[in-house]
């Protein structure tokens, strides 16, 4: 074990007892890690902001192609972009941000292996740019909404709940990931795949009725089913199955819970495994 290893165990031994209470005096570097991630993204690019905005409507149009002109799935009272749309924002704050957490202690391993403080601040500042994202896109639903004259109602009130839940979710599966791309490397090239048939698995394209009715609390145990149904209820109406939403949220405490153990018994021992 090499001088600078073995001094990382030892600070990290002296705040072992007092993590959390360590982890809220570093929140200032986790702001400030968070700030040097936005600038880097949005900063002197050309695509920055137009990629947010292109992504997920050229996403749209595919899922309006695929599920509702070639597989006939009706919008449920719903413009049907708009009932795609607005699944895409909880989808695409998830699918970003287990991007960036699930990446954030490999694109820092040069600040990990030489400098002690809490290594949770990494995959919680990397939250940043899916949030800004998430801001962007928002935009763009209202303007869409206003485009196809659909009015909102008073269950708008209860979208950050379903904001957090989806921001939440993808926290704690980011968690997990960073944790296990730092002693199994290969997983950065199964998560892209997760995602990608994630997206047609989960509600995005189509509405969770075209479930059956038996097997949707089965479906629900994926928690983002929870959080893009509160999405629609909140922005369109839609008739929600609360059942998944509970489902969600006790699935999501699991994952972050064990996710949070897992990444602490991981970070121990991270100066020799990167």
């Amino acid at each position: 074990m090499t001088q600078s290893e073995n001094l990382l165990r030892v600070q990290a031994g002296r705040f072992a007892g007092s993590y959390w209470k360590e982890l809220w005096r570093h929140r200032e570097l986790a702001w400030f890690m968070a700030r040097r991630d936005l600038l880097i993204r949005y900063k002197d690019t050309a695509l920055g902001v137009a990629w947010a905005l292109l992504r997920p409507l050229l996403t749209m149009l595919v899922l309006v192609v695929v599920f509702h002109r070639l597989a006939g799935f009706s919008g449920q009272g719903a413009p049907y972009p708009v009932l795609v749309f607005a699944a895409l924002l909880p989808w695409q704050l998830f699918s970003s941000a287990l991007s960036e957490v699930g990446n954030s202690l490999l694109q820092n391993s040069h600040i990990v292996t030489r400098v002690y403080f809490p290594r949770l601040v990494l995959p919680l500042s990397a939250m940043a740019v899916a949030i800004a994202d998430f801001a962007v896109t928002l935009a763009l639903l209202a303007l869409l909404m206003v485009f196809y004259g659909q009015l909102v109602g008073w269950p708008l009130l209860a979208l950050p709940v379903f904001v957090a839940l989806a921001a939440l979710t993808a926290l704690a599966a980011g968690i997990w990931v960073s944790a296990l791309q730092v002693r199994y490397r290969d997983v950065r090239f199964i998560v892209p795949f997760v995602v990608q048939f994630g997206l047609y698995l989960s509600p995005v394209g189509f509405s969770t009725s075209v479930v059956p009715e038996d097997y949707r609390l089965l479906y629900s145990l994926n928690p983002m089913v929870g959080a893009i149904d509160g999405f629609r209820w909140c922005l369109l109406g839609q008739p929600f199955y609360w059942p998944a939403a509970a489902l969600s949220v006790i699935v999501t405490a699991v994952l972050l819970v064990t996710g949070v153990r897992y990444f602490r018994s991981v970070e121990r021992s991270v100066a020799d495994l990167m």
